[in-house]
């Protein structure tokens, strides 16, 4: 027990003196920091303590702290290397606005809202577009990656065949258009898909039939009719690029009789009350644009259209749809409104006097013949449209439905043009000329319109005026009629007239 007491006495000495020394700036080696070092580097031994002693100091000093080695790899909230990122070095005030953003994000990050809103406050004061460089610092903007060209999922294995560039053409087209139809081009048509998950596809026979063959049912499909072709556009993308680009088919109906350019009169080809030219006992001579000029009639015309592609119009779709022309599937209608102050009655005691809404309608259809009906009526369009043919223009009408076509004249009409580039002598296109027979065999009309665009899609559907006269054959002279209260004319459809070339304005 002595010698137990003597050690005791001995260890209580010398934590005195580490204790002394510690507060006087000396530090020596205490036994708890010999003995984490001994346990960390066992090659440098300490010195030589009891274990009854090393236990009881244990129990005296306090517990070592514990050693995170995995902060790191645990991620609670931010990183340590984001942390130093976003706020500068601790001790650092912050100079510049992104300096104090920086400061804000890591205080409310901290949970410190106050301290980060008034450093918000003072960053937004030195510059008010700091949150923009913050976001360009640390969030940059990633590189736009590639779009995947579009595939073509031919589930049917349908032959599909190279397309010929060069009977397709995207000339012409809006450059957004352009780019999503040549997309297009790769596509095939599908069918549609099976109604369960283990039925097979429904047959598609226009799936797995050629190009050719294709094109020849689009051609066909175009003569009938034209708009219906369009349509078909927005069937499937394969079909919209096949309307859009393929030239055969657009070639076709801007050469053809149908709809084309074919069937229109650039000279006249007949007298005005229909009669062949040369029956006049005139010679054939006809009232040119000045009235007194006559016009030498130049054969086919018609032959010039292809001059026109591709210095005029780079495309025969273009040339279709922007060359002006005149519409037979249908008629020109004007309709006139205007107001007018009507005689008080003597007899009245009102102060004021009535007014007078006056409508009347003007109608023109063009035949493929080169004769042109038009007529000026108060009557609607659902009573003249259906009766606007040449059989009609009689006065034994009585009171028949088709009365109003009493009032009817038969005329000729012809473009101006055509408008050949590099050919200096010509007229200017996109006039329309009619001639008509006058209220009494001793008058004759004459109106001048320009072939219009009304609204954003639809081309030649509208005919404003230039000008109207009237000619007496007896004395010679020209009346120009005042247009202070006419309209244009805009082009309706309609079904029941037919695209026969021997129609001729006849009900079939």
């Amino acid at each position: 027990m002595d010698s137990t007491e003597q050690e005791l006495e001995a260890f209580r000495q010398k934590w005195r003196a580490e204790v002394t020394a510690r507060t006087k700036g000396t530090q020596p080696a205490s036994p708890r920091t010999t003995q984490a070092s001994s346990s960390r580097a066992p090659k440098n031994k300490g010195p030589d303590v009891p274990s009854h002693v090393r236990h009881h100091s244990e129990d005296v000093d306090e517990a070592a702290p514990h050693a995170y080695h995995d902060l790191s790899e645990k991620q609670h909230g931010r990183r340590l290397d984001e942390t130093s990122a976003l706020a500068p070095s601790l001790g650092a005030e912050p100079k510049s606005a992104l300096d104090h953003y920086e400061k804000a994000v890591e205080k409310e990050t901290q949970g410190s809202l106050g301290d980060s809103l008034n450093l918000y406050r003072k960053a937004f004061k030195l510059d008010d577009s700091v949150h923009e460089k913050y976001k360009a610092k640390h969030f940059p903007p990633k590189p736009p990656h590639p779009k995947p060209k579009p595939q073509d999922p031919n589930s049917s294995n349908a032959p599909v065949t190279v397309p010929d560039t060069a009977h397709h053409s995207l000339q012409g087209l809006r450059p957004t258009l352009q780019s999503m139809i040549e997309a297009f081009s790769a596509l095939s048509i599908l069918g549609d898909e099976p109604p369960t998950d283990f039925s097979p596809p429904p047959p598609c026979p226009i799936a797995a039939t050629p190009e050719e063959i294709l094109v020849e049912i689009l051609e066909h499909v175009a003569l009938q009719d034209v708009a219906s072709f369009a349509r078909l556009s927005q069937v499937c993308r394969r079909l919209a690029y096949l309307v859009t680009t393929e030239e055969r088919v657009w070639k076709r109906i801007a050469l053809g009789h149908e709809y084309g350019f074919a069937a229109m009169h650039y000279t006249w080809s007949c007298q005005v009350d229909g009669k062949p030219l040369g029956d006049d006992d005139q010679g054939g001579y006809i009232l040119g644009p000045h009235f007194s000029d006559p016009i030498v009639p130049t054969p086919f015309p018609q032959n010039m259209t292809p001059l026109l592609v591709p210095s005029a119009y780079p495309t025969y779709r273009t040339l279709f749809r922007r060359r002006p022309r005149v519409r037979f599937n249908g008629c020109y209608i004007s309709t006139v409104n205007y107001t007018r102050p009507g005689a008080s009655s003597p007899t009245s005691i009102t102060w004021n006097s009535p007014i007078h809404i006056v409508t009347y309608y003007r109608y023109l259809r063009f035949l493929r013949d080169g004769t042109c009906i038009s007529l000026l009526t108060t009557s609607e369009p659902s009573d003249v449209v259906p009766y606007l043919y040449v059989e009609n223009m009689h006065n034994n009408h009585h009171n028949l439905p088709s009365a109003p076509m009493k009032d009817a004249l038969l005329g000729r009409w012809r473009l101006t043009g055509p408008e050949v580039p590099g050919v200096e002598d010509g007229e200017k296109e996109g006039t329309l000329e009619i001639e008509t027979a006058g209220a009494t065999p001793k008058y004759m009309y004459k109106m001048y319109l320009d072939v219009g665009i009304a609204g954003r899609a639809a081309r030649n559907n509208k005919l404003g005026w230039q000008g109207y006269w009237s000619y007496n054959r007896l004395t010679d002279d020209w009346g120009e009629f005042g247009l202070k209260n006419d309209r244009p004319f805009y082009w309706s459809r309609v079904k029941s007239y037919g695209m026969s070339w021997e129609e001729s304005g006849m009900k079939c």
